[in-house]
């Protein structure tokens, strides 16, 4: 939890505003990366550790950033790696940023709904959520279905006829509103000699097995086909910079193009045949590491990116972009077990995904300091070696970056926005308004 040394937590006056131009340009977390973190750190003294921390100018530099990228292609926001809702307010205010692309059906309704904000002031609800993944949570589907205004504004997802059948299960078509839905397209590349690359998502990859489900869709009471979804995990979510054998990042680039230019006609296909079964509103794909490719499609209607904002240390291995380390997290020293050794309070912060060293955060200030490779980062300590750690105090706090960008924020109640070196405003995360989801 973020707090001011008292236990009180604190709240700046300012509103976050996401669509000003950074007030300096200079890129100082490339010029100068210790000045940079060194300033966060002393625009938060005071406050206490563990402290979430993100810099308004960088922030506003990755806004404009993924803009510039998608083209003038609408950005959908993807909840999962933002998690705080003030924070999400800010960047739909913004325009080019439209819609939500959500990751649980509770978290989805609890956006659409009318309702009051962290300040207790009156917040309207999120008018295009997408759900990104399909649901079992019957509670949260009757829930949703009990809400006619909030069933308007929400799309629920799906790729398998018994996901139908639960949703009906959840609240029969006699007793709720027609639901909006969406069909994931799987997008994974299939490579004669390497199999299926790409996320293990939906079982609905041809055309014949789209419009099979969408017939279904169309002849089922109480449902409304209304988009189509294609991510396609294997280009945006894999950097060519992040595999660090010869030759190995112009492999990935070869299978990636060929990945592109195969769901590009594949999914053309399918929308052919799909848009004689429904009128659809909308065609999502990509991520924040795929806006240009996704911007250049003209079946795509908008784009799904979030993490872009945070910039976490996930995309420092592509090549054709560099988002702002706008994130980071501070954790206080409180022991010194030898002389080259520093231990901090916490800082098991790993981001989820296959197991291994790229998952583990990053120390970044005070400069050379690194984990150990017996511990690591641990939950409740985390020891760091360096030429720096006789030269750090007791009480001092270490930096880090995350591998993923929303994921921090399950670790602590409040976002502090820093700006001009000082502290900006103090958002709460989905943590600190009370919300777990998953």
């Amino acid at each position: 939890m973020t707090g001011n040394g008292t236990g009180e937590t604190t709240t700046g006056a300012g509103e976050l505003d996401l669509a000003a131009a950074p007030s300096s340009l200079d890129r100082d977390w490339e010029i100068d990366p210790a000045s940079y973190w060194a300033t966060i750190d002393a625009a938060t003294h005071g406050l206490d550790a563990p402290i979430l921390a993100a810099d308004l100018d960088a922030l506003r530099y990755n806004v404009a950033d993924m803009l510039r990228r998608a083209a003038g292609k609408p950005i959908r926001v993807a909840s999962k790696s933002i998690r705080s809702r003030p924070v999400l307010d800010a960047l739909l205010r913004v325009p080019g940023y439209a819609g939500v692309l959500a990751y649980d059906v509770a978290e989805a309704h609890w956006l659409a709904a009318d309702g009051v904000d962290h300040a207790g002031a009156a917040r309207p609800g999120c008018t295009d959520v997408l759900v990104a993944y399909p649901s079992a949570d019957l509670a949260a589907i009757a829930a949703l279905a009990a809400d006619p205004a909030a069933t308007m504004r929400v799309t629920l997802m799906i790729d398998d006829a018994e996901q139908l059948d639960l949703i009906d299960a959840a609240v029969p078509p006699s007793r709720r509103p027609e639901l909006r839905v969406c069909i994931d397209v799987d997008a994974s590349y299939h490579a004669p000699a390497l199999g299926a690359i790409g996320a293990r998502r939906s079982p609905v990859r041809t055309r014949a097995q789209a419009s099979v489900l969408a017939a279904t869709v169309a002849g089922r009471k109480g449902f409304r086909l209304v988009g189509v979804m294609t991510y396609d995990a294997q280009i945006a979510g894999v950097g060519d910079l992040s595999i660090r054998r010869p030759g190995a990042g112009a492999l990935l680039r070869t299978m990636q193009r060929a990945s592109w230019d195969e769901l590009v006609a594949r999914r053309r296909e399918i929308l052919t045949d799909l848009r004689r079964i429904a009128d659809l509103e909308f065609v999502n794909g990509g991520g924040t590491g795929s806006l240009e490719r996704n911007a250049e499609d003209p079946n795509i209607t908008d784009i799904a990116a979030g993490s872009g904002l945070y910039g976490p240390h996930l995309f420092d291995g592509y090549s054709h972009f560099r988002p702002a380390p706008a994130m980071g997290f501070g954790l206080a020293v409180v022991r010194r077990p030898a002389r080259d050794t520093v231990t901090c309070d916490g800082g098991g912060w790993i981001a989820s995904g296959a197991p291994g060293s790229d998952r583990l955060p990053r120390p970044v200030w005070p400069e050379g300091l690194s984990l150990t490779g017996r511990e690591g980062a641990g939950e409740v300590q985390t020891p760091l070696t360096g030429d720096r750690a006789d030269r750090i105090s007791l009480g001092d706090r270490v930096w880090f970056r995350h591998t993923k960008a929303g994921e921090p924020a399950e670790h602590a109640d409040d976002i502090v926005i820093v700006s001009d070196g000082a502290v900006h405003t103090t958002v709460p995360t989905y943590r600190g308004e009370g919300k777990c989801f998953l």
